[in-house]
C-alpha cells in the first residue's frame, strides 16, 4: 500500500544493522514521516533512491561496496535528491570525507544520535527529525557528469571599486561548507586583511571543517582562539559553541554570551563585532542558509557605512540567511560565490 499522500517519504542508507533500525525508529515517530526503503550500502542506495524516488535520503558515509561520498555523486547525477550525511566519526579525517560529500551535492552533515540511554538522546532525536523535515523540502539540482560547471553572471547592486577594507567577515549555514571552500579558494594568495568565518555546524565538527577548508585555500585557515591577533591573509573560522567577536584591540574574542537566533557561535555577533570595531571599513558576506541569523548584525554593519554582499537564490542551497539581507536592501552586490569572490579580490589583495 503506498503512504498517504503528502507525507515526507524518507530513504536510509546505513550498513550497521544497529544504526539503521535506530534511524528508522527516529524517524518514522513522526507522524509527517514514512521510511521507505532502507539500503545496507552505497550501491543499494542508488538504486532505490532511483526507484522509489524518496524526498530525502538520510546516508552514512562509511559504507561497503560504494561509501556515502560516491553515492551522493551518482544520485546528483541519475536522480538528484535532498541528501544529508549522517555519520558517526566526529575526528578531523571522518568529517572530512562527509564535507566532500557535502561538496558533492548532500546537503549538510550531522553526527548520529547517540543510544536511548544517552542524556542528549531526546535533543539529538528532535534536532535529526526537525532537519529532515526542513530539507525534505529543498529542489536540489542535478549535477553534470562533466565537472566543468555552469557559470552564472553576477548582478552587483553597487560595484566594490575603489573600496578599502580592513577586515572580512563571512557567514553560513545549510549548504555553506562548499560554498565556503568556493570562495576562500578564489581569494588571492595576497590577501592583506584577517577573515573571521561563522559556519553553522554540528558540535565536534569544526575542526573537521577548518582542515578541509585548508585544503582548497591559498591562505592558512585555523580554528579561532582567544586572544589571537587578527593577521592579514589569515581566515579564523569559529569554534563550537562560542561566539567570534573581534576586541577593540583588534583581537579574536571568544565568548559564551546567549543564542542569538538560536545559534552559538551567531553570524549577527559576528557582524556587529566587526562594525563596532572597523566601521566603514569592514565587509560582511552571507552565503546560502537556512534562517536569518545575520540580519540584525548586518543591519548594523551597513548603517555605520561597511559593505554587505550576499549570495544570489540561483546558487544557494537555502535562500534563507542571504534572501532576508537582500529582501531588506542591505546587500551591495548580490551574485554566486566565484563573483563574489571576484569582487572582494580587488578590495582585500596588496598590490604586487
Amino acid at each position: 500500500m503506498s503512504p498517504p499522500e503528502g507525507l515526507i517519504r524518507v530513504l536510509v542508507a546505513d550498513d550497521s544493522t544497529t544504526s539503521r533500525e535506530l534511524l528508522v525508529t527516529l524517524l518514522s515517530a513522526d507522524p509527517a514521516i514514512t521510511v521507505v526503503g532502507q539500503a545496507a550500502n552505497g550501491v543499494e542506495a542508488v538504486e532505490m533512491t532511483s526507484r522509489l524516488r524518496p524526498s530525502l535520503v538520510v546516508m552514512d558515509i562509511h559504507m561497503p561496496v560504494m561509501d556515502g561520498f560516491e553515492a551522493t555523486k551518482r544520485i546528483m547525477i541519475d536522480a538528484p535528491t535532498p541528501v544529508v550525511i549522517v555519520t558517526g566519526a566526529a575526528n578531523a579525517r571522518g568529517v572530512e570525507m562527509s564535507l566532500r560529500a557535502v561538496q558533492m551535492g548532500a546537503l549538510t552533515v550531522l553526527p548520529k544520535p547517540p543510544g536511548p540511554d544517552d542524556a542528549d538522546f531526546g535533543a539529538a532525536s528532535q534536532r535529526l527529525v526537525s532537519i529532515a523535515k526542513a530539507l525534505s523540502q529543498v529542489r536540489v539540482v542535478r549535477r553534470r557528469r562533466d565537472p566543468a560547471a555552469t557559470r552564472v553572471q553576477a548582478h552587483p547592486v553597487q560595484p566594490l571599486n575603489g573600496w578599502a577594507v580592513e577586515v572580512l567577515a563571512i557567514a553560513a549555514s545549510t549548504g555553506g561548507p562548499p560554498a565556503l571552500y568556493r570562495l576562500l579558494e578564489a581569494l588571492p594568495r595576497t590577501t592583506r586583511v584577517p577573515i573571521l568565518v561563522v559556519q553553522h555546524i554540528s558540535e565536534g565538527f569544526a575542526p573537521g571543517l577548518v582542515a578541509w577548508l585548508g585544503s582548497g585555500s591559498p591562505l592558512p585557515v585555523k580554528l579561532a582562539e582567544h586572544g589571537d591577533p587578527l593577521l592579514g591573509g589569515t581566515v579564523y573560522v569559529a569554534p563550537d559553541d562560542r561566539h567570534l567577536e573581534v576586541s577593540p584591540q583588534r583581537r579574536v574574542l571568544l565568548s559564551q554570551g546567549p543564542r542569538v537566533d538560536g545559534f552559538r557561535p551567531s553570524a549577527t555577533v559576528l557582524f556587529r563585532s566587526v562594525a563596532a570595531v572597523y566601521g566603514a571599513n569592514a565587509a560582511g558576506v552571507v552565503l546560502t542558509g537556512m534562517g536569518r541569523d545575520g540580519l540584525e548584525g548586518l543591519t548594523e554593519l551597513r548603517r555605520v557605512g561597511g559593505r554587505v554582499l550576499a549570495q544570489d537564490e540561483a546558487t544557494s542551497v537555502v535562500f534563507g540567511m542571504p534572501g532576508v539581507v537582500v529582501k531588506a536592501g542591505l546587500a551591495h552586490v548580490v551574485a554566486p560565490v566565484e563573483e563574489l569572490a571576484a569582487e572582494l579580490a580587488a578590495a582585500v589583495a596588496s598590490p604586487a
